[in-house]
């Protein structure tokens, strides 16, 4: 006789992790592709004492490693892990500019801009690249939310046109406002005082966020989030109302067959 019920418990666990992601997994996309790599750029940069060139290519390490892996065991691309490379490798780049002040406060739009098109073309690709970014502030580690969310994002609920829609226009709100950063800087590097220009950059960087915050919330980001609890809630409804109609059937089969000379019939 053989004895399965080690390995019964085992995937009887690893199916309830996949049912119900905890807060964790659906926030490990964001901490592996951005918070680490940010993260190192400034612990070796400041921690350390390295050189902006030698933070900027040892915080590519994470986004490399999972660009690769994703590639080659998944068949797939790493959006965000091959975005954040990319960033890197262009701020890398633009490292060896030097000499004018005004080029100096110019090229920090270079990293905007790579950003922003690289988002923009996410949504014409189909994939949109701040959907990643978003759905863990939606599901919040709810198991129905998690998969409502999946539903209106593989077409199979009812609201799930709207949805993409949204899904799309939220990227591409944050595309167009990082796109609007960096012609701003670059304007202001060569109309602006450099010393003025120098504060003024972070500026246009908080700007530009807040308004992607803003508008990207209102117009995108919140009629998801209700397009995601309806789509929970009717679920819900849904199994409660199949659960009762069982319950009703399996009592009426009870009575029949407690009645006697009633012939049960399947």
């Amino acid at each position: 006789m053989t004895k399965t019920t080690g390995n019964h418990s085992r995937s009887t666990a690893h199916d309830d992790a996949v049912r119900n992601p905890s807060v964790l997994d659906n926030f490990r996309p964001l901490i592996l592709d951005i918070a680490v790599p940010l993260g190192s750029y400034y612990v070796f940069k400041e921690a350390f004492g390295t050189s902006t060139f030698a933070a900027l290519a040892w915080s590519s390490a994470v986004p490399a490693a999972r660009t690769v892996w994703s590639l080659v065991k998944e068949r797939r691309a790493n959006a965000l892990a091959a975005l954040i490379l990319f960033v890197n490798v262009v701020s890398l780049l633009l490292s060896f500019v030097s000499g004018d002040p005004r080029l100096m406060l110019a090229k920090d739009s270079g990293v905007s801009s790579t950003v922003a098109i690289g988002i923009l073309v996410s949504v014409f690709l189909g994939r949109p690249m701040m959907t990643a970014g978003l759905k863990p502030f939606m599901v919040k580690g709810d198991a129905a939310k998690e998969a409502a969310w999946e539903r209106l994002v593989s077409g199979a609920a009812a609201g799930s046109a709207v949805f993409r829609r949204k899904e799309r226009l939220f990227s591409v709100v944050w595309g167009v406002a990082l796109l609007a950063e960096c012609v701003a800087r670059v304007v202001g590097a060569y109309t602006v005082p450099v010393d003025t220009m120098v504060w003024l950059g972070t500026v246009f960087m908080v700007g530009a966020l807040g308004a992607a915050f803003l508008v990207g919330g209102g117009l995108a980001a919140g009629p998801m989030e209700e397009l995601v609890a309806a789509e929970a809630e009717t679920a819900g409804a849904e199994t409660e109302t199949a659960g009762a109609e069982t319950v009703e059937a399996g009592a009426v089969v009870a009575a029949r067959a407690a009645a006697p000379g009633t012939a049960v019939t399947a």
